[in-house]
């Protein structure tokens, strides 16, 4: 499951941006490529990009994004629910070769 940034609460400071590993967390208004097809920005605020968010799985224990956040805004997200196996697959898909 991705986590996703609640943008009511989200204080828009960006400190979930460099802890991530996957480069998943994007500033408002910011479009992500994925598979070839450009994609619309999920908000404003900070969001998470659910196809490049493993929860850090295959590289913390817990997710660095809501680590960092000074106004706990980061959530799972029940829209993007992923198994373990899956996350574990998506983060070696994404890791750097």
């Amino acid at each position: 499951m991705a986590m996703k940034v609640d943008p009511e609460n989200c204080i828009d400071c960006g400190a979930c941006i460099d802890p991530c590993p996957n480069h998943a967390v994007l500033t408002g208004d910011e479009t992500w490529e994925s598979d070839g097809v450009t994609n619309a920005a999920l908000s404003d605020k900070h969001f998470i990009a659910p196809d490049r968010c493993t929860e850090c799985v295959g590289y913390y224990d817990a997710p660095q994004c809501v680590e960092a956040c000074p106004v706990d805004c980061i959530t799972k997200d029940a829209a993007h629910e992923e198994s373990r196996e899956v996350l574990e697959a998506k983060a070696k898909r994404l890791k750097p070769a």
